[in-house]
């Protein structure tokens, strides 16, 4: 799809299927030379020309098969956006029923869970990333792997600051409505210069997660958020500032996977990259979500 794209689209065979099977070169009952068995060359077994041995159509039926309408995308195996609604939906149910199952098991149990869902979901989501050709299989056990990661956290979470879960989820969905609106007004896309920043932004983030992990899994660092929660910039937390960033970001991959989708449905990509696309969003939401709970929770933790 679109070069520079989501990474998770990058690297996959986007090529169109809608060519037509090749027209064989000679008709039924007919060798490859244009000769009936035991005939003469363009003829058939009776004497009669290849053409006038097929059944002809009426000036009707040529007429109504000229007024039928085009074979539309749906007709031909190409991705629609249709195709990426219903899969993202698909993805998006089974993440919220492995999220549900961590509402109804111990909290140690819930615990447990999260973090079998955030390694599981980390594995198959390279996987899924790396792989030429989308595996529904596999992006619907990531999105339920993903589905135990955020439940456990937002339980976790919830339980230390009531009414973080909720806040989150509709910030979620506020940010995904306003980028979709912003990209279908064309007001916002995903240009190269765009796409360098994006880069570049997302490199300086990542470096200052592994930093601020490694901290606070050796100790160095005993606020649970870690560098985020500890270091304050005029009386404000760190964690306040990664943190709009990082929604930023999140925000802007949308735009990436729109944009994505969009080529990719324009140029008819074959039907089955539509679990590819709804893979992609997923990812993203899953991402926006966690960065906006973890925000609201260093918020409600420096009151």
């Amino acid at each position: 799809m679109a070069l520079g794209g989501n990474p998770i689209f990058n690297g996959k065979n986007f090529r169109g299927a809608t060519q037509a099977p090749p027209v064989p070169s000679y008709s039924h009952g007919q060798n490859q030379y244009g000769q009936a068995p035991g005939g003469v060359p363009g003829q058939n077994q009776y004497g009669q020309p290849a053409w006038a041995a097929q059944p002809q159509m009426t000036s009707d039926q040529l007429q109504q098969m000229y007024n039928q309408p085009a074979a539309g995308p749906a007709e031909t195996g190409r991705m629609t956006f249709d195709d990426v609604i219903v899969k993202t939906a698909a993805c998006l149910a089974v993440l919220l029923l492995g999220a549900a199952v961590t509402l109804f098991v111990a909290p140690g149990t819930a615990s447990l869970l999260m973090v079998v869902g955030a390694l599981g979901g980390f594995a198959l989501g390279m996987v899924n990333s790396f792989k030429k050709q989308p595996s529904p299989a596999l992006i619907l056990t990531y999105a339920g792997l993903e589905g135990l990661f955020l439940g456990g956290l937002t339980r976790l979470l919830d339980g230390m600051f009531p009414g973080v879960g909720l806040q989150a989820v509709i910030g979620t969905l506020a940010v995904f409505g306003v980028t979709l609106a912003l990209f279908k007004s064309g007001k916002v896309r995903a240009t190269p210069k765009a796409v360098r920043f994006f880069m570049i932004a997302m490199l300086g983030y990542l470096v200052f997660a592994v930093i601020n992990m490694v901290l606070v899994w050796t100790g160095a660092v005993q606020s649970p958020f870690g560098l985020s929660s500890s270091v304050h910039i005029f009386g404000i937390p760190l964690g306040v500032f990664i943190g709009i960033l990082a929604i930023g970001l999140a925000a802007f991959s949308l735009v990436m996977d729109f944009t994505s989708i969009e080529q990719g449905v324009r140029q008819g990509a074959p039907e089955k990259y539509s679990w590819t696309a709804a893979f992609g969003l997923t990812v993203t939401l899953v991402w926006l979500y966690v960065e906006i709970i973890r925000l609201l929770a260093i918020l409600r933790g420096d009151d």
